[in-house]
């Protein structure tokens, strides 16, 4: 396995990693909704243009999925990234619709070194989603562990 690009040393705070585009089918939306939100809104044209949502919307989880995956195909797989505790917030700001083009970034809030891990640091990152019309959907916080470069007691 390559060694990451990316290690703790290189999220400094303000630093913007771009988050690559994802186009939203309604073939996924369905599918999606099928399995894990199946809210009539999230598998009906008609049900979603009856709602306040205007269209065949995505559901906020898929649209946390999808996040994900850009993230991870953005820049998460280039990291030495050693999983997250959890999400602070994540909030769905407009509704993802069939047809929509998603890009977005995650900029560094903060990071600090673990003294209860040694060799491991705590980067929290504020992540954007953004529609087509550059209007947020998505907006979201949380803390990733990211192994040091080169972990304190060991030679430069």
């Amino acid at each position: 396995m390559a060694e990451p690009d990316y290690h703790f040393e290189d999220f400094t705070p303000g630093r913007v990693f771009p988050l690559p585009e994802r186009q939203v089918s309604a073939e996924e939306i369905v599918e999606f909704a099928a399995e894990f939100d199946p809210q009539p809104m999230h598998l009906d044209e008609a049900a979603g243009k009856a709602s306040i949502l205007g269209g065949l919307s995505a559901s906020g989880w898929h649209t946390g999925s999808m996040f994900m995956r850009m993230m991870y195909d953005g820049w998460l797989s280039q990291s030495s990234s050693e999983g997250s505790p959890g999400i602070d917030f994540m909030e769905w700001k407009r509704p993802v619709l069939a047809g929509d083009t998603l890009s977005g970034r995650s900029t560094v809030v903060s990071a600090r070194e673990l003294r209860s891990r040694p060799g491991i640091g705590m980067v929290t990152f504020l992540h954007e989603v953004e529609n087509q019309r550059g209007e947020l959907v998505m907006k979201g916080e949380n803390p990733i562990m990211m192994r040091l470069r080169t972990p304190v007691g060991e030679p430069q």
